[in-house]
């Protein structure tokens, strides 16, 4: 009876998989038939309106210039080194935002744990201020900030012969071989960080070990970065006429789009991690303080990997959605990737190309970013078990 038993299970089993294959198939089938109607309307409106079609135009002259770029840029090279040129801008300012909105998030979080009154105060008011008014509405209003209340450059603000704020944006100086001591204080400033840590692991937590060699990276990636300029000199901004020459310059639409995005996605990083610490029980605190743990080892060894595990699958969302915000630099004229796109249209009219390669870029670097979390996740997770 068993085997006839056996026998009949496999021939339901084989029969359900039948089943399945064919509705696959027969789904898939009308996908295929749906985008081809698509593509075909499209293929035949853009004949019909005589659009050209297709990614030829990259490889054509731009005809428009770049107001800041990573790489050297003008209006007689091709399309696709100005998409490039978009590219790396929004590269720029995402990562560059992601960290300080990281920073700002973490201190704000703790700053409403804080039994402080006045520090609650303060962290609950940036929470809820930055939280609560639309980006684009934040963004207008520093951009504004920025190019109406600060002085033209010929009265900029000094910071002694070191920097210069003006509506022209932050001029500041910087070592005379640029790239050869930001190159040589990045590899310092990892190469200490990975061996402070393996010393510091030795006495302290794994929380105290990184901290604390996360700041000898940063005090040796600036001494480097200091004895670059004194060895080799430094540029330093000077008021030339009615310009500032001299020294490197970070953009009014730079400043306004990365101090917009730091300041509004802080504030969903700061409920997160506060969030993630609230989630932990305080019997877990009672069950460490009575084990002997000193308050610092509580939070390395039980507190801060079980809130961690609970705070960076949101975190990677609030990454994630930061660098899709980041097309809002359209608003205030930086030269992301979406205002090249939109140039481009203007000038050329092939809208559907570029818009398949603006979402094909966001969709690859939130990908990246979505892999990299999941990778810090499993870590996080096998190191709280």
């Amino acid at each position: 009876m068993n085997r006839h038993g056996d026998e009949a299970f496999h021939r339901r089993e084989k029969s359900r998989k039948k089943k399945a294959f064919i509705w696959q198939f027969i789904l898939l089938a009308a996908l295929l038939v749906i985008f081809g109607s698509f593509a075909f309307n499209i293929s035949s409106n853009l004949v019909a309106r005589n659009i050209h079609s297709g990614f030829g135009f990259l490889s054509e002259s731009a005809g428009f210039e770049l107001g800041e770029s990573l790489i050297s840029f003008s209006s007689t090279e091709s399309y696709g080194r100005a998409f490039l040129a978009g590219l790396l801008n929004t590269i720029r300012v995402a990562a560059v935002s992601i960290i300080t909105a990281t920073v700002l998030g973490i201190i704000v979080g703790l700053m409403r744990l804080s039994k402080h009154p006045l520090l609650k105060f303060l962290g609950a008011a940036h929470i809820e201020f930055y939280r609560n008014i639309p980006l684009i509405v934040q963004l207008l209003l520093i951009y504004l900030l920025i190019t109406e209340l600060l002085p033209d450059s010929t009265e900029a603000l000094h910071f002694g012969s070191w920097a210069l704020l003006s509506k022209a944006g932050l001029q500041y100086a910087v070592p005379t071989d640029f790239h050869a001591a930001a190159a040589a204080s990045a590899v310092s400033a990892i190469l200490c960080f990975i061996f402070c840590r393996r010393t510091f692991i030795k006495t302290y937590t794994g929380l105290i070990s990184s901290t604390l060699a996360l700041g000898c990276a940063l005090l040796a990636g600036g001494a480097v970065w200091f004895a670059a300029g004194i060895i080799f000199g430094w540029s330093k901004p000077e008021l030339q006429g009615f310009a500032i020459e001299g020294g490197s310059s970070l953009s009014p639409e730079f400043l306004a789009l990365w101090i917009g995005l730091t300041l509004f996605t802080s504030s969903a990083i700061a409920e997160i991690i506060r969030a993630g610490v609230l989630a932990v029980p305080k019997g877990q605190w009672n069950a460490a303080l009575s084990l002997g743990m000193t308050q610092m080892e509580t939070v390395s060894y039980v507190i801060f990997p079980q809130a961690l595990k609970l705070a960076v699958p949101p975190l990677a969302s609030q990454y994630m959605n930061l660098t899709k915000n980041s097309s809002l630099a359209v608003v205030v004229g930086y030269p992301d990737l979406v205002s090249i796109g939109n140039s481009t249209i203007n000038l050329n009219g092939q809208a559907l190309e570029v818009i398949v390669i603006i979402m094909s870029v966001y969709l690859v670097l939130n990908l990246i970013i979505s892999v990299l979390m999941n990778k810090v996740n499993a870590l996080v997770t096998r190191g709280a078990r």
